[in-house]
């Protein structure tokens, strides 16, 4: 059994992106990363603008101008302006190359065809300059870069139109069981409902894993083995919630073993999630995740969304943590690490009651998971204690 720690070095040291590459276009494009660098097709601005409405002047050593023109968004003219001349202009529009510096309304008293600053102006004053964010063949955006609606919106007023990204990895989900039922079903004695494959597909597509099929075999190892090699030979991520354990009819990991699937790590010294397997075999990905519906949820934060994020070409991606004070007092037994349903606000954390892995109705009032590492025994009232701030949003 390995530690926290050490489960995660050895997931990031084994995942990379998909060699696989697709265009899309901008406006299909966001959460996917860019499989290449972006090179500018034009200088941004591509002129000189003006970032206010106001006066644009030609600088001279009294505060009086006279206003020859005027230029609006969009207008192509270029007025000529002597020294302390002027021309109303406005957000936006281009700034004439005998202007030097813009001065905005407010700071303005007009009468008739003049103007007169309210006091000394410096050159260069709210003027966008020319290719003041990107110029022209240099890089606009650099690979591996996760696109998002303002990097869309900045490589669209570029004139670009389509994008080279890293795919995202197909996703299978197994779910083993016998006493596993749909839900809208009678439910009788000895079963109980699946929830654990609507949960992980739900948390696959609130992230954009779209590409998700899912799975259902029963406590059979040919069946269980025949499941599982088709999937593992059709799918990048393969995602097995139950049987990783040790019972009887526990078939996960010898069908795994019969497979020839490259055991990384089985067992982490972790509460809830203990007994997770992470393995490969070729190019796809295997997590072997506990069937209690919490321990299974914890470890998709913890352990499967990095996978996933470093296998969509996102190197950086990492959980959002705080530092936070704990509400709470919490004393564990046994020396395994533990991540604590909580719920976060303003800095404070509150560590909530029913943490059994089983249980979800905790889970589903959380937003966040509180980290108590091996080596720690309690929390206290106003201890600063590690919160992982859960993506619910």
């Amino acid at each position: 059994m390995i530690s926290v720690d050490k489960a995660l070095n050895i997931l990031n040291n084994n995942i990379s992106p998909l060699k696989k590459i697709e265009k899309k276009t901008l406006t299909h494009s966001c959460g996917y990363v860019l499989s290449e660098n972006i090179i500018s097709p034009i200088n941004m601005p591509p002129f000189a603008q003006s970032a206010m409405d106001g006066y644009a002047v030609n600088l001279h050593e009294k505060l009086l101008y006279t206003i020859i023109d005027e230029i609006k968004a969009g207008d192509h003219h270029q007025p000529k302006l002597k020294k302390g001349e002027a021309v109303r202009i406005f957000t936006g529009s281009p700034v004439p190359e005998t202007v030097n510096a813009i001065v905005i309304q407010e700071k303005v008293v007009v009468n008739n065809k003049t103007i007169k600053i309210d006091e000394a102006i410096n050159p260069g004053a709210n003027i966008r300059n020319f290719g003041e964010q990107v110029k022209k063949g240099n890089i606009a955006l650099k690979k591996g870069v996760k696109l998002t609606p303002a990097s869309i919106g900045f490589l669209t007023s570029l004139g670009i139109t389509e994008v080279n990204v890293f795919c995202k990895p197909t996703v299978a989900i197994v779910i083993t069981g016998n006493e596993l039922i749909e839900a809208g079903q009678q439910l009788s004695y000895g079963k109980i409902y699946e929830s654990n494959s609507a949960m992980l597909k739900a948390v696959l597509e609130r992230f954009g894993y779209n590409k998700v099929s899912i799975h259902k075999v029963d406590d059979n190892f040919e069946n269980t083995f025949n499941k599982l090699n088709e999937v593992i030979n059709n799918y990048d991520l393969v995602l097995v919630s139950g049987g990783i354990s040790v019972g009887d009819y526990d078939f996960v990991g010898s069908a795994l073993q019969k497979l020839n699937v490259e055991t990384l790590f089985y067992k982490v010294n972790q509460k809830p999630g203990k007994p997770l397997f992470f393995g490969k075999k070729e190019n796809t990905y295997v997590f072997a995740l506990p069937g209690n519906p919490a321990a299974s949820l914890t470890c998709f934060y913890i352990y499967v969304l990095t996978a996933l994020q470093i296998m969509s070409g996102h190197l950086e991606f990492s959980l959002n943590k705080v530092i936070a004070s704990s509400g709470s007092n919490f004393k564990k037994s046994g020396h395994r690490s533990q991540f604590l349903k909580a719920i976060y606000k303003n800095g404070t954390v509150k560590i909530l009651e029913g943490q059994n892995s089983s249980m979800l109705h905790t889970f589903a009032i959380s937003n966040a998971l509180v980290y108590l590492p091996e080596d720690q025994n309690e929390i206290k009232v106003k201890d600063k204690v590690e919160t992982i701030l859960l993506p619910l949003n």
